[in-house]
């Protein structure tokens, strides 16, 4: 791997951390407002909300410009979403803004991965991607809910603010202080990424040709073999993966018993597993064999479920390790295979476009779910047998789809031959 590569990395991992901290500090914010419950997943949905009504445009807007500097542009757009929130904005509508941010970073984030390498290097490109995301994702949960911890905030607030002219008076505006600062770095690495010297000159002008051109790029992905079956795979888990964050908050405080800070901990174990995943599979998985890992989607719907059956942190721990660590094995290879395939059939952006589009989709589908679930006041332990059923029964349908689509090019190979 180049120096661009691991400057890339950095970026990406301050802001990330940012991302996930400010989710907890949002939280906490709406707890603070006295919010009803089913209102919590609705900030991830805010979130995402940009990545579907966007994809259209992203893509083109990643394609427009050197990833580095567009990478730069939508983190500035982060740091206002996280910034208006001090001037008493809903976290709602703030982390909508944020999220808009981080729906035309990410096809610039991905998209430069195979600008900047080799496909034959994909898989473990983003093992290291994945595997740092996560740790941000470990780090980012347990620093926003060390954050908003009475004792830390306590410690934070009692030094002097005064020399920048910002009033910081509660542990959520200190908390949003310090994970704007944290924008401020990776914004400082943004401008760091170098220019591949990759252009792109077939980005239409109208945004009627863009919203055309982006629904012929979504066929051609979802017309390819490969790319169905990995386009199915990363919708799947990002919808689920989106949800488990927020069933695992609300498991551990009616489970274990547990406070937001403390369970914002538990979303960071669940991350360690899915780093311990990541790495595994870019060491162990080539791209030429990332169809082999399906079945472990299955096994992580199965093990979600054995939830129900623990109340204890200390089992709780290792479970969430192993949860994560399937969910991590099965969607590296599959997340490379996706993006090789969209960058052979269209350009890198858009195809990173299109799979975002995909994948938020499935994750606002299912946090509404899991939000009409929560307003139906049904308890925890349904919910996570639900969830876990779902995500077992459906990546066993999509190996099926893969299978039925094995032996119709076997079938065609055979009455090939036989023209012959």
């Amino acid at each position: 791997m180049n120096k661009g590569f691991y400057t890339i990395m950095a970026a990406q991992f301050f802001s990330s951390l940012a991302d996930n901290a400010l989710l907890i500090a949002a939280i906490a914010l709406l707890i603070q407002m006295d919010a009803p419950e089913w209102m919590t997943p609705l900030l991830k949905l805010f979130f995402v909300l940009s990545y579907v009504l966007l994809a259209a445009f992203v893509g083109a807007f990643s394609d427009a410009f050197p990833k580095g500097r567009v990478m730069f542009i939508t983190n500035l757009i982060k740091i206002a979403g996280c910034a208006i929130m001090f001037f008493s904005v809903h976290p709602l509508i703030a982390y909508a803004v944020v999220g808009f941010g981080a729906a035309a970073y990410s096809p610039a984030k991905y998209g430069i991965l195979t600008e900047l390498l080799p496909p034959e290097k994909l898989v473990a490109a983003n093992g290291w991607i994945e595997g740092l995301t996560v740790a941000s994702i470990i780090l980012g949960t347990l620093l926003g809910g060390a954050l908003i911890n009475e004792h830390v905030a306590a410690v934070l607030l009692s030094f002097d603010t005064s020399l920048v002219h910002i009033h910081v008076n509660t542990p959520t505006e200190m908390a949003l202080l310090v994970i704007t600062l944290i924008y401020v770095l990776a914004a400082i690495f943004n401008l760091r990424i170098p220019d591949t010297g990759a252009r792109y000159n077939n980005n239409q002008a109208t945004p009627i040709k863009l919203v055309m051109g982006f629904v012929s790029c979504i066929k051609i992905l979802w017309s390819d073999k490969l790319g169905q079956i990995s386009s199915a795979v990363t919708t799947l888990f990002w919808g689920a993966g989106a949800t488990l964050q927020f069933i695992v908050l609300k498991w551990a405080e009616h489970s274990l018993g547990m406070a937001l800070d403390k369970a914002a901990v538990l979303q960071g174990v669940v991350a360690v597993g899915i780093a311990i995943g990541s790495i595994a599979a870019a060491q162990f998985v080539p791209l030429k064999k990332s169809l082999s890992v399906m079945p472990l989607g299955i096994a992580m719907g199965v093990v979600v479920m054995t939830m129900t059956l623990v109340h204890s942190v200390w089992f709780a721990y290792p479970l969430l390790i192993i949860i994560g660590a399937l969910a991590g094995y099965f969607v590296v290879p599959m997340n490379a295979l996706l993006q090789h395939r969209g960058h052979v059939l269209m350009s890198a952006g858009k195809s990173i476009a299109v799979q975002n589009f995909n994948e938020n989709l499935s994750i606002l589908v299912m946090l509404m779910l899991y939000a009409v679930m929560i307003k139906m006041n049904l308890n925890v332990n349904v919910v996570i047998v639900l969830f876990g059923l779902f995500v077992a029964a459906a990546m066993a349908l999509v190996m099926c789809w893969h299978a039925s689509n094995q032996r119709k090019h076997d079938s065609l190979g055979l009455i090939g031959e036989a023209k012959h």
